[in-house]
């Protein structure tokens, strides 16, 4: 798809400043925030800035830009949340609930009980916890 914000995509929204999200890093070309309806505190969503809708959607130049953010983030989240790790996710298309191409960085830890591909989605307890795992991740990403 084209690079144009859609104006019905909620991505396009929250990348626009024009719906909230817990914003954990914000660069050029790259933005993630985390998951309303996450698997575990501290799921976060990465997303380009520009609306594609799939990986396979993606220019090139914007793939290792992309996965660079990921590849932080995937260290970052399990060092925020003491986890022992994190599970890194694209649906394209299929199970894809916004049409805006979108990586999943999931802390997780043994006996997390996420199993196949059934996972229950929980809530945040409160906006202090939702603003507690951004603030944890964002710092994660500074330290390095």
């Amino acid at each position: 798809m084209l690079s144009a914000p859609m104006a019905d995509c909620a991505f396009c929204a929250i990348v626009a400043g024009a719906a909230p999200a817990a914003v954990v890093l914000d660069e050029p070309d790259v933005l993630a925030f985390l998951d309303v309806r996450p698997l575990f505190a501290g799921h976060v969503l990465t997303v380009p800035k520009e609306h594609h809708v799939s990986l396979a959607d993606l220019p090139g130049p914007l793939l290792p830009v992309l996965f660079d953010a990921v590849q932080r983030l995937s260290a970052a989240v399990p060092r925020a949340l003491a986890a022992q790790g994190s599970f890194v996710a694209v649906n394209n298309l299929v199970s894809q609930s916004v049409p805006h191409l979108h990586v999943h960085v999931v802390p997780r830890t043994r006996g997390d009980g996420l199993r196949g591909f059934f996972w229950p989605r929980t809530r945040y307890g409160s906006d202090q916890e939702v603003e507690a795992a951004a603030e944890s991740i964002r710092k994660a990403l500074s330290d390095g």
